[in-house]
């Protein structure tokens, strides 16, 4: 079985709903796996520091989680245009990956959710790191009918109460299908 990594960090809920569909996604295709992981928070006090365990929800990553992983889908709320710090806090601490050449050639695809715009952006965002690796980047081909060529994003609005359309939810699910595919091709 291929392990397909499925990083993320959720604030509202909503980028964990679309990392839960794109694993469904990953898990249609023979042969692959979703591993759920996510990121703890970043704390504004120097001192602080999270549990080893989250108390609920997906488990935290660890390095080996990302160097073991045949394909990463990355997700992160948008942030001014961005991707959470939690997320970015992670990612900086992959040094060692990069120099050891430990994700290069793998697929990668993102994903993200906004409160109401910077969906393009952040996904942008998100690529930049990924493709320093040398990952293979995915998106959706505008052959998937309502496909965005960067990855899968949704709009939760200003109060984050718009539920992920069945639109979003199928294209999210494309994208893990998408993403499992490339992984048993390289």
């Amino acid at each position: 079985m291929l392990d397909i990594l499925v990083l993320y960090y959720s604030r509202h809920g909503h980028v964990t709903q679309m990392a839960q569909k794109i694993a469904r996604g990953i898990e249609e295709i023979p042969e692959c796996q979703a591993k759920l992981r996510t990121v703890p928070a970043v704390s504004q006090l120097c001192e602080a520091t999270e549990s080893d365990i989250p108390n609920s929800g997906s488990p935290y990553v660890s390095l080996q989680d990302l160097e073991t992983c045949a394909g990463l889908a990355l997700g992160s709320p948008t942030r001014f245009g961005t991707m959470a710090a939690p997320l970015k806090y992670f990612l900086d601490q992959t040094s060692g990956l990069w120099l050891a050449g430990g994700l290069k050639d793998k697929p990668a695809a993102v994903f993200t959710s906004s409160s109401s715009s910077g969906q393009e952006s952040t996904l942008l965002s998100m690529m930049v790191p990924l493709l320093h690796h040398g990952m293979l980047i995915l998106g959706l081909p505008y052959a998937i009918t309502g496909a965005t060529p960067y990855g899968a994003s949704h709009v939760a609005g200003t109060d984050n109460n718009n539920p992920l359309s069945d639109e979003e939810q199928r294209l999210c699910r494309a994208l893990g299908r998408r993403l499992a595919e490339t992984a048993i091709k390289t």
